[in-house]
């Protein structure tokens, strides 16, 4: 499953386009406290999140994120994740 931060700002952008794309539990809080849970105790797997065209500052904007997306795949045996920078076009 892919989420485009091309427009995606913060967290309340985040947690939006990521309900897009899971069925998340109805108890679920916007954190990275229930995130990393529900990925690591309640989320069907196998599951793969990557994000994708990530700007430079939003590596930095969204490091705890990309933390706890690398805690959980360091835990559970089917969960993958990624995320890639977006492509410029240096002119040439």
């Amino acid at each position: 499953m892919k989420i485009d931060f091309t427009n995606i700002a913060d967290m309340e952008d985040f947690y939006a386009a990521l309900k897009e794309i899971i069925t998340l539990p109805e108890y679920f809080g916007d954190n990275l406290d229930a995130l990393f849970d529900f990925i690591t105790g309640d989320a069907e797997m196998p599951l793969e999140l990557e994000f994708e065209n990530m700007s430079v500052d939003q590596l930095e904007d969204f490091e705890d994120l990309i933390n706890t997306m690398e805690d959980a795949e360091e835990e559970v045996e089917n969960f993958t994740f990624k995320y890639y920078l977006e492509l410029y076009d240096d002119g040439e």
